[in-house]
């Protein structure tokens, strides 16, 4: 990292990031490196980073390698501290006794819940939460205003990734759902053709066969698509062998 005063390590760190934007690094990478400038400027003992994720918001970056959590710790909106600052979408500093604090709940996957001090910064783009940034002390310590202003200015920064990178994630989503309503369609309309049955049948047909198989209708749609393929492919095959046998 980097060395001189305050305010130009402050200038550098947030360079990093905007830099690591434009540059379009994945988002978790993104996040690793928050999670790094913030332990360097605040010089804190813990720092994590939580991502909303519908109703939820999920450790998705920490400073401690909470292997067994990160991805899979899950709060929601209005649950403990974190969960308060994003419900209101405010910050908290606590100075120490932070577990005294009516709003704290204690995780028995985290020692962190044990320090003294806590900060947490909510993460908005557009006014709308996206995440959660949270900063710990072992010790009582008193978090100044270039603390707060600092990891607000870093929420700003990542605020629009995460969103993009949450509308990415939909877009992915939608298209896959697009992708398994073709295919339906497509072995509706074959099973229509091959069985002489109606269009409801078909479907049902599909149904009853993924519930008893355990396999999605996407899965089943693609047997019924790939059985009628081979077959095609085999029929077209034997057609030319005839053709060539009576030349």
């Amino acid at each position: 990292m980097h060395s001189g005063t305050s305010e130009h390590r402050d200038i550098y760190f947030l360079h990093e990031i905007g830099e690591r934007i434009a540059a379009a690094d994945p988002i978790h990478k993104v996040l690793e490196l928050v999670v790094e400038v913030v332990t360097a400027v605040v010089k804190c003992d813990s720092c994590f980073v939580y991502v909303l994720e519908g109703c939820e918001l999920i450790l998705r970056a920490s400073k401690n390698p909470h292997a067994e959590v990160v991805d899979r710790l899950k709060l929601r909106l209005g649950q403990g501290i974190t969960g308060w600052v994003a419900e209101n979408k405010k910050p908290v500093s606590i100075p120490g006794n932070a577990s005294l604090d009516p709003r704290f709940q204690p995780f028995s996957e985290l020692p962190e819940d044990r320090y003294e001090a806590f900060l947490s910064v909510p993460v908005l783009c557009r006014d709308k939460l996206v995440g959660v940034i949270n900063v710990q002390h072992r010790e009582p310590h008193v978090y100044s205003d270039r603390d707060l202003h600092l990891i607000s200015t870093i929420g700003f920064l990542i605020g629009p990734e995460i969103e993009m990178a949450r509308l990415d994630g939909e877009n992915t989503k939608l298209s896959e759902l697009s992708e398994a309503r073709q295919l339906v369609e497509q072995a509706q309309a074959i099973l229509q053709r091959d069985l002489g049955v109606t269009e409801e049948q078909a479907y049902r047909a599909m149904q009853r066969q993924s519930h008893q198989r355990r396999r999605s209708m996407k899965e089943i749609a693609e047997a019924v698509v790939l059985s009628d393929e081979i077959k095609r492919t085999e029929d077209g095959s034997g057609s030319l062998q005839r053709s060539t046998a009576t030349v």
